[in-house]
């Protein structure tokens, strides 16, 4: 296992701020990486704050062990998906967080790392999954997939426009055996799209993005852990949720605000019966990433935070 993860936390001062770590408190970060955000939260709550990590990566894991070894028993870590987060806080001996962080970015060391499969930089095995001791591979899904199927997936999750000619490039480079490697699959996506532009993204990355969100389950898992809000915060607890592109960031706003604002009463309605709000925003909107950061970290250009407090 390689235990070198290099990642660079995004938004790091502006989680901080939001989740305010105080001594006492109890946080949860549901998407642990190298342990960047981790340890600002644990240095902030010092002496006697405590920290929840989870990830699905083992890589991560070790990293992030290591990292926060220094914190001894004020950090405890688990492998598993955040959508676990109900079961682990359990084990953990938890019933309440005064602070939720989820990360959704692919880290550093997944994106440079070519074993990992998530990069067409570099020829690597089609992998993409976040657990590699898990579930089926990327090469696994394109294969077990039709052309329908995955153009709905390159189009839904990539909202790439040229999906259908995209899928049948893809299964006709499987057909002739010529899909081995992340730089093949790269190579099918292009022959449709074309190459890259200068100050532009590259051609295949909204099909990569897609295949991965498929392979990972990520949406699933955003939205079962939107669902459990704001139920495992105690009532001044905040959650923060980064998000790196629209599909994921939409999903995060519809749920906060349902949260903030749940009257449904039609218009003209002389009394509301809705409840009252479960939260409040700790950000009115979306936070992105300064241009500071993007100049230190090219790879956080996408990112923004969005936040809300648990006020009953």
């Amino acid at each position: 296992m390689d235990t070198t993860f290099e990642h660079k936390s995004v938004l790091l001062d502006e989680v901080i701020s939001i989740l305010a770590p105080h001594k006492d408190g109890v946080y949860c970060d549901g998407t642990l990486g190298g342990g960047g955000h981790a340890e600002k939260i644990l240095e902030a709550s010092a002496p006697s704050g405590r920290l929840i990590g989870i990830d699905q990566d083992l890589d991560a894991i070790a990293a992030a062990k290591k990292r926060l070894e220094k914190f001894g028993g004020r950090a405890q870590i688990f492998h598993g998906r955040f959508s676990q987060l109900a079961e682990l806080l359990k084990r953990a001996g938890v019933s309440q967080l005064d602070g939720l962080l989820l990360d959704l970015g692919v880290s550093s060391h997944q994106l440079d790392e070519a074993t990992r499969g998530f990069s067409f930089m570099n020829a690597g095995p089609i992998d993409m999954r976040m657990d590699t001791s898990d579930g089926e591979t990327a090469l696994e899904l394109l294969n077990r997939l039709s052309e329908d199927e995955l153009a709905d997936i390159i189009f839904r999750f990539g909202e790439e426009r040229m999906a259908r000619q995209v899928a049948r490039s893809i299964k006709r480079m499987e057909t002739e055996g010529t899909l081995q490697t992340t730089q093949d699959l790269a190579v099918a996506v292009k022959r449709v799209v074309g190459h890259k532009r200068p100050g532009k993204s590259d051609p295949a990355t909204k099909t990569f993005q897609a295949i991965r969100i498929a392979v990972n389950d990520e949406m699933k898992e955003l939205e079962s852990v939107l669902q459990m809000l704001p139920e495992p915060l105690a009532v001044g607890g905040a959650v923060a949720i980064i998000t790196f592109h629209s599909l994921e960031d939409r999903m995060v706003k519809q749920r906060f605000d349902e949260l903030v604002k749940p009257c449904k009463c039609p218009p003209g309605m002389p009394v509301c019966t809705c409840p009252k709000p479960y939260a409040e925003y700790t950000t009115r909107r979306s936070v992105r990433v300064s241009n500071q950061e993007t100049e230190l970290n090219r790879r956080a250009r996408s990112a923004r935070v969005r936040a809300i407090r648990r006020v009953r």
